[in-house]
């Protein structure tokens, strides 16, 4: 089986660094032009887009604004004309101890809700309306096995946003099917990234590996094939559906 996804747009958020980077890269490789978001590191998304080629661009937005996530898509469906796969995965994992002050608590509550799971909710909203125009389209948010399993107390507010993305691309799924949009969650474990070496250092790669069922780490490039398939088409009655992408860490 060889996927195709020539003549397709694919915008990939968070797509500067660690997954979003393999995942474009990915779909870029499958023949796709890749809409590359960053939101800090210019430099890498212009790196990124250099290697790729293949009509790959980038797009700068803070998606902890409202205004920003709208004109995101705006501007990558007037880059290209058209939008056919929308990819959540820009986030955020703020570790707030219990003993936080509740300003401090509040603020890292408000911050990785706006960014994990409120602009998820627009941008798909957005991708929606769009896709209702073109007759159908995918979408594939990351969540996290911490939705399902929950995650240590440090970690709770992430946890916490990435279970509203599996309700939430599962009410897509229910709801859109028969106009053409079906709509994926992905729950990756521990993945080897920079935003997971916070938690590297902390609890120690041993530790980390003594929690999975394999022997090496995920790879960011371990979740790319999957999100191949998922926008191809190839896997539509998969529509609602969540894969967990763990090395059998928490299987729900």
């Amino acid at each position: 089986m060889r996927i195709d996804l020539a003549g397709q747009t694919a915008l990939v958020t968070g797509a500067s660094r660690g997954i979003g980077r393999a995942l474009a890269a990915g779909l870029s490789g499958a023949g796709a032009n890749v809409a590359v978001h960053y939101c800090k590191n210019k430099a890498c998304a212009k790196n990124l887009v250099s290697d790729l080629g293949r009509a790959a661009h980038i797009f700068g937005a803070d998606l902890s604004h409202v205004g920003a996530c709208e004109r995101l898509i705006k501007t990558v469906i007037a880059h290209y004309g058209r939008l056919d796969v929308l990819v959540c995965n820009a986030g955020v994992a703020r570790l707030i101890p219990m003993t936080a002050s509740t300003e401090e608590w509040s603020g890292a509550w408000a911050e990785t809700m706006a960014v994990n799971l409120r602009a998820t909710e627009l941008l798909n909203r957005l991708a929606i309306l769009h896709f209702e125009e073109r007759g159908g389209g995918r979408i594939i948010n990351i969540a996290s096995r911490a939705a399902f399993r929950g995650d240590t107390p440090e970690y709770m507010t992430y946890a916490a946003s990435k279970g509203g993305v599996v309700a939430l691309t599962r009410s897509i799924a229910r709801g859109y099917g028969k106009r053409g949009i079906c709509a994926f969650v992905l729950a990756p474990g521990f993945v080897r990234t920079d935003m997971a070496r916070e938690s590297m250092d902390r609890y120690g790669e041993a530790h980390i590996l003594g929690d999975i069922a394999l022997d090496t780490l995920t790879e960011p490039a371990d979740l790319a094939p999957l999100v191949c398939l998922l926008a191809s088409g190839l896997a539509d009655h998969a529509t609602g559906s969540t894969i967990d992408v763990n090395a059998g860490s928490y299987m729900h």
